[in-house]
C-alpha cells in the first residue's frame, strides 16, 4: 500500500467510523509503523487541512464535525489502480474507430478528461505525466463496429478468416459470445458451428464479416470464464497440464511479483531459485513467453514442454552457430 493508497483508506475509515479510531486500529488498517500513522496524519492536517482530532477520553482519532459539515478530500484524487483504470479506458476510446458507438461515447471521453483534470499536481496535466506503452499491438481490423454490434445484438455472423499459423483463409459461422483486449490486441471469444465447441479469433485476422438470420448459440457466463480462465493465456481451453518452472534467482525477484495464471502455484527453493507452477492446454504462447527469459528458466515438467522448449532454444542457437 503506497502513500496515496493510505491517504484514501484513512479519510475512509474516519468518515465512516461512528467512534474515535485507535492507532492500533489504524497501523492496522494501513499497514504501517506506528510512526507512519503519526506522519500521516500531520501531512493531511497541515497539507489538506483535514479536521483530524485525538480524542484523549476515547484514546482515538475522528474528524471535527462541530461545524457540521463532512469532510471531504480537496479536487479529486485516484489511487494508483483507479488511475491506471481511467487512463486505460481514455486510451481505449481515443483508439476506438468511428461508426457504431462514436457519438455515445464523446460524452464518456470528456468526462474522463474532467475527471483526470481534476487531480491534483504541479499544474501539468496527468494525462502528461503517467504513460501506458502498447507492446506488439496490432489493428483491431475494419469489422470491430460489425462484429460489436452483432455481439450486443445477440447475432450470429459468417466468417472469412485468415489463419496465420497455416497462411490459409477459412469460413467459419459462428455465434459470438465476448470481446476480451489481450496484450494490447482485441479477440473475439464465439461458438465456432464449424468445430462445434468455443473460439477465439483475433479480430485483426478476420477478413470479411457477414450478418446471419440464424439465432445464436447462448452459453452461460460460468462456461465461457471455466474455458477462458481454466488455463494459461488467450487461447485456453480446459486446461489438460501442469507446467513446473524454476527461475533463476537474478530473475526471481521479479518473476516472484507476478500473476501469470489465478490458480499458480509457487515457492521459494533452497539455492534462490523461484518454482512457479500454473496450468495450461495450448503451450504455444507459453513456451513462446518462456523463451524470452532465456537460460534463467528452466522447464522442470512436463517432459513434453520441456522438450519443445529444449528444441526452439537450439534452433535459435543454429542460427547463430557461425557467431559461437
Amino acid at each position: 500500500m503506497d502513500r496515496f493508497d493510505r491517504i484514501f483508506e484513512l479519510n475512509r475509515i474516519l468518515q465512516s467510523a461512528r467512534y474515535p479510531v485507535s492507532r492500533q486500529r489504524l497501523e492496522e488498517a494501513l499497514e504501517c509503523s506506528r510512526a507512519t500513522v503519526k506522519r500521516l496524519i500531520e501531512e493531511m492536517r497541515l497539507y489538506l487541512n483535514a479536521p483530524i482530532v485525538y480524542d484523549r477520553k476515547l484514546n482515538g482519532y475522528h474528524y471535527d464535525r462541530s461545524e457540521g459539515e463532512m469532510y471531504e478530500l480537496p479536487g479529486l484524487w485516484f489511487n494508483a489502480s483507479e488511475l491506471q483504470a481511467l487512463l486505460a479506458v481514455q486510451q481505449l476510446l481515443e483508439n476506438v474507430q468511428p461508426g457504431l458507438l462514436e457519438n455515445h461515447l464523446q460524452p464518456l471521453r470528456r468526462k474522463i478528461d474532467e475527471l483526470l483534470s481534476r487531480q491534483p499536481g504541479s499544474g501539468a496535466s496527468v494525462m502528461g505525466r503517467i504513460r501506458l506503452l502498447k507492446s506488439a499491438a496490432r489493428s483491431a481490423g475494419p469489422h470491430f463496429s460489425q462484429i460489436a454490434g452483432a455481439l450486443a445484438a445477440r447475432q450470429r455472423l459468417k466468417l472469412v478468416y485468415y489463419s496465420r499459423a497455416h497462411d490459409s483463409l477459412s469460413e467459419r459461422e459462428i455465434s459470438p459470445q465476448r470481446l476480451t483486449h489481450y496484450r494490447d490486441n482485441w479477440y473475439l471469444d464465439a461458438w465456432c458451428h464449424l468445430r462445434n465447441g468455443l473460439r477465439t479469433f483475433s479480430l485483426d485476422a478476420i477478413r470479411e464479416v457477414h450478418s446471419l438470420t440464424d439465432s445464436v448459440k447462448e452459453l452461460e457466463e460460468s462456461v465461457l470464464d471455466a474455458h477462458y480462465t481454466d488455463a494459461y493465456g488467450i487461447f485456453s481451453g480446459a486446461a489438460t497440464h501442469w507446467a513446473v518452472l524454476r527461475f533463476a534467482p537474478s530473475r526471481a525477484r521479479w518473476v516472484s511479483m507476478e500473476t501469470w495464471h489465478p490458480q499458480q502455484r509457487s515457492h521459494w527453493l533452497d539455492d534462490g531459485r523461484y518454482e512457479l507452477s500454473l496450468p495450461y492446454s495450448q503451450p504455444d504462447e507459453l513456451i513462446m513467453d518462456l523463451l524470452r527469459f532465456g537460460p534463467d528458466v528452466e522447464v522442470v515438467e512436463p517432459a513434453s514442454l520441456r522438450q519443445a522448449v529444449a528444441a526452439r532454444l537450439r534452433a535459435a542457437a543454429d542460427i547463430y552457430v557461425d557467431s559461437l
